[in-house]
């Protein structure tokens, strides 16, 4: 017995529903597949772009063995370089100064456990004896007495300035960071801008920074000329500077602490490209997973936890506008960092 037409019209129209189902099923699943695929081949391709973008100089081999012992226990010891070089996209900033100078330079202390870190400024003008050092084109720099800090990475990049620091302190720096310009001004950039309370006015014509008193979200031109203003606070030293550097390192704090990054995953790879873009570290750090890894160490601490400060100093007898280690206050403050102890308190201002 065949079946009815309207009994074939059913049977046809449950066989295309099963069928377009199946199908359905089908293009879901290789789609899926496909979709995930294309997911991770498309991180594995922005991974490999941010680590492209990387530039790394490979401290430890050029130091060798002749540097203080680590640290106690697993603190660790970052440090931080403002450069003012004004080569490439920097020629904007004044193009008739030559060769590269450590503008600002921040030992990052992260303590044992990870809870709690301080932040070292070292006055740029600091006289020191500048040891001998690795030159960048081979062979060795000569040692210099006083000499100002700042002048180390003039004659050997980071690595001298990792040597100097480390004969000054007996600190082991175990990590390094460098950023020009520009390269601080595009991470501003792209995180947003940093909200920030200004507590005067503040005018500078050298640096093109106008500021009134209050609260501002300063944009990357504007955060660059705070943090280079010397003129416009207090009595035009860099000590002046390093203080408002660091106020608005706190600020920059908040804003990551705050967590809107991770819920704004286009924005957060915005910072990760201009950080990555922005950035010279030591080889080791020279990935994108070392410093996720590192970033994550230090987003655990707390921003009220963070502790700054800057190497007790006083005026050079040869010269009022340079100045010098402050002992026993300083010799104090390294050895706090060496053994991972809680600093001395700090000096009145």
């Amino acid at each position: 017995m065949h079946p009815t037409p309207s009994r074939r019209s059913r049977h046809a129209r449950r066989t295309h529903r099963r069928t377009g189902r199946r199908t359905r099923r089908r293009v879901l699943r290789y789609g899926g597949g496909l979709l995930c695929a294309a997911v991770v081949l498309g991180g594995l391709a922005l991974y490999q772009r941010l680590d492209g973008n990387l530039a790394t100089t490979d401290i430890d081999s050029r130091l060798g063995s002749d540097r203080p012992p680590r640290g106690a226990g697993s603190a660790l010891n970052l440090l931080v370089l403002g450069s003012d070089s004004r080569a490439g996209a920097n020629r904007s900033y004044g193009s008739h100064i030559s060769g590269a100078r450590s503008d600002t330079a921040l030992l990052v202390h992260l303590a044992d456990g990870r809870k709690e870190a301080s932040v070292i400024s070292v006055p740029r003008d600091t006289i020191v004896d500048r040891p001998p050092c690795p030159a960048p084109n081979g062979g060795s720099t000569p040692a210099a007495s006083a000499a100002m800090f700042n002048t180390a990475y003039s004659v050997g990049g980071s690595t001298c300035t990792v040597k100097t620091l480390e004969a000054m302190s007996g600190v082991r720096i175990d990590h390094v960071m460098e950023v020009d310009f520009t390269g601080f001004k595009d991470l501003v950039d792209a995180v947003g801008g940093v909200r920030m309370s200004i507590p005067e006015d503040i005018h500078d014509p050298k640096s093109d920074l106008d500021l009134t008193q209050g609260t501002h979200r300063l944009r990357g031109e504007q955060a660059l000329a705070l943090v280079r203003t010397r003129y416009g606070v207090g009595d035009g030293s860099d000590l002046g500077r390093i203080e408002l550097q660091q106020k608005f390192l706190a600020a920059l704090t908040r804003e990551f602490a705050a967590g809107r990054l991770v819920a704004d995953p286009v924005r957060l790879y915005k910072v990760a490209d201009a950080a990555t873009s922005a950035l010279t570290t030591d080889k080791d750090l020279g990935s994108v997973r070392a410093l996720t890894g590192l970033a994550r160490t230090l987003g655990a601490v707390e921003p009220d936890a963070v502790d700054f400060r800057t190497l007790p100093v006083r005026p050079w007898p040869k010269d009022p506008n340079r100045v010098v280690a402050d002992t026993p206050a300083a010799r104090d403050l390294w050895k706090a960092i060496r053994r991972d102890t809680k600093l001395p308190p700090a000096q009145p201002s």
